[in-house]
């Protein structure tokens, strides 16, 4: 076993990982050891479906120090008008990019493919076998603490009877001629992709079966776009949250207020969502989701026979020559919130609404700027991971916390504007006195927020 010495021992190098270290680069001369299980970085990208794209816009991911995309944005398909959508690819280029060109080329971070960590201070080859000590002079940083479950990693949880044909998404494109007939098992955002990816190549909607145990709310991908054509629609999207809120009888209520108003979405007008997942979609996408007919709501898939499907409340038909394509993974991490900063350990999770990048970065930024733990953890209280709609709003609660707490602490204030990851926010900084519009809807903006924030704790007591 050979013997290494370093300050940081990043667990993982995916996305969280890689904006954390850049973020330690930036702000310290500390040296890093990155180890992920796989061959290449970009973390889950790796094991992404072909056409997976962001369902958010390229500006607002990545690392700090380096631009994913930039403003241009899409002038056809279901995104058009809107700033555009990195794919899986480009994606993994990208952090490949980020690896050589900045955390390797620093001179101050070691890259470990294909090696497991088996302990706070050892890691092992895949490979060879070989063993590695570390000794950490700062922290472990686990930046696989909020996983993600993605379905070409793990088999489905329903049984399969023999015969029947069930593949992840990423086989989908070369088998798809194959089969008359198509299930889509899971309502998240890999479902949604695998529906829009078969209507977009001309197949018969009345071909497709979508099984989705529970409906969802889906994000309004309009209303946060970066640049500063889109700024006064995201604040003002922002205020008409907040008076939602704050106009709200119950949360029922709520939801139904911000359906209205357009910042919220569903499948379906006459289902009720009963989770809620971060996933975005514009309205030319759920207009195609629309064209579904066969939507299968009957809880979750227990098996699939040669003929039928199995569920939780009844059974329904298996039509001729299906292709059970599996989306069911769960996607985001459901593991517990824990502190940031626990003895020697950071255990990287978001502490902004939807925003992982940010949130890891951010984490990277507090790591150097302050020395109590206790201060560092208050800064950072981890948001809920969403699983049931009432997280939208739980997400909001912590999000304001941390968002107030920053608040008088010039360096951070600092960091914020200057970091392309909060391209939305730091936009306000740059308002000029000049500039009346764009200061009456902040005024709105705050005006509303405040009457929200006070709102919402009764909301949830109910």
């Amino acid at each position: 076993m050979d013997s290494l010495d370093t300050d940081y021992l990043v667990i993982g190098a995916g996305a969280a990982g890689m904006a954390f270290a850049d973020e330690i680069l930036t702000n310290s001369d500390a040296r890093i050891i990155m180890v992920d299980r796989r061959d290449k970085p970009g973390g889950h990208w790796n094991d992404a479906y072909p056409f997976v794209r962001l369902h958010q816009p390229s500006a607002f991911y990545g690392v700090n120090s380096r631009s994913l995309g930039d403003l241009t944005r899409d002038v056809s398909g279901p995104n058009k008008g809107l700033c555009s959508l990195a794919s899986g690819t480009e994606v993994l280029a990208y952090f490949e990019q980020v690896m050589q060109q900045r955390l390797l080329a620093s001179g101050r971070v070691r890259f470990f493919p294909m090696c497991d960590v088996t302990a706070d201070d050892t890691f092992v080859s895949r490979l060879t076998g070989q063993r590695h000590h570390v000794n950490v002079r700062r922290r472990v940083v686990d930046s696989a603490y909020w996983t993600f479950d993605i379905p070409s990693t793990r088999k489905p949880k329903y049984q399969v009877a023999a015969g029947v044909k069930c593949i992840p998404p990423n086989l989908l494109p070369g088998v798809a001629s194959q089969s008359d007939n198509f299930v889509v098992v899971g309502p998240g955002k890999t479902g949604i992709d695998t529906c829009l990816w078969l209507l977009s190549h001309g197949i018969d909607p009345a071909r497709i079966c979508w099984v989705m145990p529970r409906d969802a709310w889906f994000i309004n991908r309009a209303n946060i776009q970066p640049g500063d054509d889109f700024f006064l629609n995201f604040i003002e999207g922002l205020s008409r949250q907040f008076e939602a809120i704050g106009a709200a009888a119950d949360v029922a209520d709520l939801f139904a207020r911000l359906e209205a108003v357009g910042e919220l979405l569903r499948l379906d007008p006459k289902v009720s969502p009963s989770i809620y997942r971060c996933a975005t979609v514009t309205g030319a996408e759920l207009a195609e989701l629309r064209r579904i007919g066969n939507v299968v709501r009957k809880g979750y898939l227990k098996s699939v026979e040669r003929d039928r499907l199995v569920l939780d409340q009844g059974e329904v038909e298996l039509k001729p020559d299906s292709l059970i394509i599996d989306c069911s993974a769960s996607g985001i991490s459901r593991r517990p919130q824990v502190p940031v900063w626990t003895g020697g350990r950071i255990n990287i999770q978001m502490i902004r609404t939807c925003q992982p990048t940010f949130s890891a970065a951010f984490i990277g930024f507090i790591e150097t700027a302050f020395a109590d733990d206790t201060q560092k953890n208050a800064l950072c209280l981890p948001v809920p991971n969403p699983i049931l709609a009432i997280d939208w709003l739980r997400m909001l609660v912590v999000s304001g916390k941390n968002r107030m707490s920053w608040r008088g602490h010039a360096n951070i204030e600092e960091w914020l504007v200057r970091s392309r990851l909060n391209v939305l926010f730091a936009a306000m900084a740059r308002v000029k006195p000049d500039e009346t519009e764009k200061l009456l809807a902040m005024k709105r903006f705050q005006d509303a927020s405040m009457a929200g924030m006070a709102k919402i704790p009764g909301l949830l007591s109910a």
